[in-house]
């Protein structure tokens, strides 16, 4: 039987309330209960955070690399245990390590090493997000152009065989792939978000009707809103359902359209990093560009942690510290359909927690 450890902090945020004096005890990497520290059992090993708070851990749904490690470079097992410690020092206890347009031999690659990686007992690893090759070149952005197209269906079956499993997410542009591979990808459990795309708003809001559930980092690399021709961008906006990421540096996306898209998407905006990391090698020779990197001068990723972006939200932004803590938690589970596991501090619910300190301006997995 595992052994009780419970943690405690000057607050706990649930993901709907806060609570003082309070303990979240936790067996075998499941929360099994929230009592008020004075119940606690003294058996129980409590692990205390002051001038601290608690709350459900991050999650990070599109990184690429850590500490010189670009995951597309060094597709193994080092790289992403090198990835998920630099999430978890960020606050993300789980991640979805991305590769973008590449060879499909490095797609599979980095298959392999995410299976390898889970065979070895470790954990954080969600699956793989590939993004592109499968993009419209008139917004490749960083992308190389060179191996960027229309697959056929042929393409996409291999590839999804391949990668049974492990491919959770797939970034594309729904104007350059046919209904038959919208369809099949649907089929088989896979996240589709629309990125990198010139698509019209009626193209777009066909696209999420017909079940694209999510867009990839907000106003970057897509049809922009403009008053007679609302694209991408004004599609994510106007949709319903359609949840959307963002990149919260202020490179990416200037802090007042982030906050603009807040208003208006509400719980459908969610947190990602798109962090990179420096390297000489491969497709994309980043290089640090003060907090951010270019590859050969474009903007090609950013330099945040999932932590860095949650006070850059609250400080920059003015979003809530609820809300903030939601749009790096909760809502990254709900795109990937965890919900009803990550993203709030409930019994039963795994014991992904994260400790923000707020004087000290840190947040770190625990």
């Amino acid at each position: 039987m595992s052994q009780a450890i419970a943690f405690t902090a000057d607050k706990i945020f649930t993901g709907e309330t806060w609570l003082q004096n309070h303990a979240v005890v936790t067996e075998g990497g499941v929360i099994s209960s929230l009592v008020p520290c004075e119940y606690l059992a003294s058996t129980i090993t409590l692990n205390r955070f002051p001038g601290s708070f608690i709350a459900p851990s991050f999650i990070d749904l599109q990184i690429y690399g850590a500490h010189g490690r670009l995951l597309a470079v060094y597709p193994d097992e080092e790289s992403l245990s090198t990835l998920v410690k630099y999430c978890r020092e960020g606050g993300a206890s789980y991640c979805m390590p991305t590769v973008a347009t590449n060879e499909y031999a490095v797609f599979y690659k980095c298959i392999d090493a995410i299976r390898s990686y889970w065979n070895s007992g470790k954990k954080g690893v969600l699956g793989l997000h590939i993004e592109g090759p499968w993009i419209n070149g008139s917004k490749r952005g960083a992308h190389i152009e060179s191996l960027i197209h229309s697959p056929t269906i042929e393409q996409v079956k291999e590839l999804v065989e391949y990668g049974k499993g492990v491919i959770r997410i797939i970034t594309l542009a729904p104007e350059i792939c046919s209904s038959e591979v919208i369809e099949f990808l649907q089929s088989h459990d896979i996240i589709i978000s629309a990125g990198h795309s010139n698509a019209t708003y009626e193209e777009a809001v066909d696209s999420f009707d017909k079940g694209i559930v999510a867009v990839t980092h907000l106003f970057n690399a897509m049809s922009p809103l403009h008053h007679r021709e609302p694209g991408l961008v004004g599609a994510a906006l106007d949709h319903p359902r359609v949840m959307a990421s963002i990149i919260p540096d202020g490179y990416h996306v200037d802090f007042a359209s982030v906050r603009i898209a807040k208003k208006i998407m509400r719980e459908r905006l969610f947190v990602i990093t798109d962090a990179v990391t420096e390297t000489g090698k491969g497709y994309y020779p980043h290089q640090l560009a003060g907090d951010k990197y270019e590859s050969q001068g474009i903007l090609s990723g950013s330099a945040l942690t999932m932590g860095k972006a949650y006070f850059n939200l609250v400080e920059k932004i003015g979003v809530s510290r609820e809300e903030a803590l939601r749009m790096c938690g909760l809502y990254p589970a709900r795109v990937v359909n965890l919900q009803a596991r990550l993203g709030m501090i409930r019994e039963g619910y795994h014991a992904s927690l994260v400790c923000i300190n707020e004087k000290s301006g840190t947040a770190h997995a625990i």
